[in-house]
Parts: C-alpha cells; structure tokens; sequence
C-alpha cells in the first residue's frame, strides 16, 4: 500500500505513532468548551456569540474555526420565531356586544355560528384562514383563504356558510373576537 501511495514504510509507522497534532489536539478542547457554552446559553447561541465568548476569555481563534467545530459537533441555535401581530383594530369601527357570553350550549343547528381567523407561516409568507362553524354540529359552514387579512376574507367565509346552509338561517348568532 505504500508502494501504491509513494510513502515510505518508516515515514507510514512514524506517523501512525505520532498521535494527534497540536492543532487537532487544541481543536478537541476547543469544541468541547463551544459545547459547554451552547449548554450553558441553553442552546440559543450562534457562532458569533460563541465566538465573542471564547474571545472574552482570552481563547484566540477564528470565527470560521468556530463555526466548522460547531458544524462537526452538529450544533446550532435555536431560533427565535419571529412575531407577527396580526390583529389590527380600527378605533373608529363601532364594538359590537358579546351576546353569546360563553354560553357555548346549543340545542340544534342554526342557532350559533362562531368565526375566526387565523394565520399558517409558509414558505411564501403568511396565509390567512377565515372559518365559519356551527356551535352545535361543530361543522365547519364555511371559509377563505387569502395572502391578506382583510374585511373580503371573512365576507368569504360567511357567503360560503351561508351556501352551505342553502337557506338563510332566521335567528342564528354570528359571534367572532371582533377582528374582520
């Protein structure tokens, strides 16, 4: 096999008993010390906050050495979702009275349908569902989706329900948390 390489047998055994290099020997204790300060950090540290760490107690070494060790141990911080707020009340628009006031009991069909919109993340960025539901039958009447919260989405949901029904309810109770 040495033949085969070009390395001479001797130059093969001397290094097969050399052991780890200086460098490969400090990149050990390094990656174990990035270790304890991802624990320590409860995981929420990247490699730049690891990296000022290691600098503040006096450890000298690169970033990109950082990061590789991290890749090699297959560490990396967990992310912080980022918050969205989606509702946006109009101060102007008049507050409707809650008429259900948790009364979540129904004794047939018809008589409560609640409504709600709410936000899916996706690759593309937010998607809203605009839902309709019977109280009674827990069936789901009606809904939208759109790219964008708006008054027409929830319009949507109600005219889908609405159809659904194939009649126009006399007194059911559309109750939603005041958003569109």
């Amino acid at each position: 096999m040495c033949q085969v390489l070009g390395v001479s047998s001797s130059g093969y055994y001397e290094w097969r008993r050399r052991g780890p290099s200086h460098r490969a020997q400090f990149d050990q204790r390094l990656q174990r010390r990035i270790c304890r300060i991802h624990q320590e950090s409860r995981q929420r540290y990247g490699s730049p906050k690891i990296h000022e760490q290691l600098r503040q107690e006096g450890i000298r070494c690169g970033r990109n050495r950082v990061i590789r060790l991290m890749r090699l141990a297959n560490i990396s911080s967990k992310r912080r979702r980022r918050y969205t707020c989606t509702t946006r009340r109009n101060a102007a628009h008049p507050v409707a009275p809650n008429r259900l006031q948790q009364r979540f009991a129904t004794t047939q069909p018809n008589q409560v349908w609640l409504a709600d919109i709410t936000y899916v993340p996706t690759a593309e960025g937010w998607l809203y569902l605009a839902v309709v539901m019977d109280l009674y039958s827990r069936r789901i009447l009606g809904w939208a989706m759109d790219a964008r919260m708006t008054e027409a989405l929830a319009h949507k949901a109600l005219k889908m329900a609405v159809s659904t029904r194939k009649t126009i309810p006399d007194k059911v109770m559309h109750h939603s948390d005041r958003g569109s």
